[in-house]
């Protein structure tokens, strides 16, 4: 019975991994497409400001906040948002002023407004334009 127990225990800790998923062809070309001609500048721990209409989902693990000519990407820690990406959800965070690295955004489905899952930001990862 031991045995069993400890069985079912590894089996949900399997399902609960958090390795990385493969990102599907066009949410590569999406990202590659927004950050082409940047640079990556070292992390950052908040958002210096944000408004919804800023933020550009680019899958369940990657979202993007633009600033002017500068971009933040966020690789979202410990797992992903899921069904984020779809189109049929919306992240609704709780910022007073930033959007910060540890914040958890609810995924709400758009038609029913239900809360689906959460997911937790990472670092804010600044792109800006190459200089040349």
């Amino acid at each position: 019975m031991r045995s069993m127990s400890l069985l079912l225990a590894t089996m949900g800790l399997a399902a609960c991994s958090t390795a990385p998923e493969v990102r599907s062809p066009q949410a590569e070309a999406h990202l590659q497409k927004m950050l082409d001609g940047k640079v990556a500048q070292q992390a950052v721990d908040c958002l210096p400001g944000f408004r919804s209409n800023d933020m550009v989902v680019i899958d369940d693990n990657t979202i993007l906040f633009r600033d002017g000519r500068k971009v933040y990407r966020n690789d979202l820690n410990g797992g992903s948002c899921n069904g984020l990406g779809s189109g049929h959800y919306a992240l609704l965070t709780r910022q007073h002023g930033q959007l910060c690295r540890g914040d958890i955004g609810e995924v709400r489905d758009l038609s029913s407004g239900m809360t689906v899952g959460s997911c937790v930001m990472g670092d804010f990862v600044p792109y800006v334009p190459a200089s040349g």
